[in-house]
């Protein structure tokens, strides 16, 4: 069987870019790589890319020059984790605080790793990661 090599991509849907963007940009510190009027894509990490959708604008396939992007959307709070140097952990909890952003949860995992929880504008749940979450991070 070939091998998947990682997630490249994870999708969020958010109801205005007005809000998302700035969160995503200034709390997170992510870099937009590209921008349209449906679509923000953010690196994170030189190992991922995060895509915030405008909800509902996604419902028709798109057609480019190299072939078409099926439909899809979605509602309802999601969950993705970050991943975090443990080091840093409390010095993320601080940038939450100050950007006042409430957390949710903290958790303390078997294997040595914490999270942290929160939520974005759009009322997803978004983790904070340290090593030791899960077998080899």
């Amino acid at each position: 069987m070939p091998a998947l090599l990682g997630i490249l991509e994870t999708a969020l849907y958010v109801d205005a870019f007005e809000r998302a963007c700035p969160f995503y940009e200034q709390v997170l510190g992510l870099n937009s790589i590209y921008r349209d009027q449906r679509l923000c894509a953010y690196d994170v990490g030189g190992r991922g890319v995060l895509l915030l959708f405008l909800r509902g604008h996604s419902l028709a396939t798109v057609h480019l020059p190299g072939g078409t992007i099926p439909p899809h959307d979605g509602h309802g709070p999601v969950h993705i984790a970050f991943s975090v140097a443990a080091a840093e952990r409390a010095e993320w909890e601080a940038r939450l605080t100050e950007a006042g952003i409430a957390i949710e949860g903290r958790t303390k995992w078997p294997r040595g790793g914490e999270s942290v929880y929160f939520r974005d504008p759009d009322g997803h749940l978004l983790e904070l990661a340290t090593p030791g979450l899960w077998p080899g991070y």
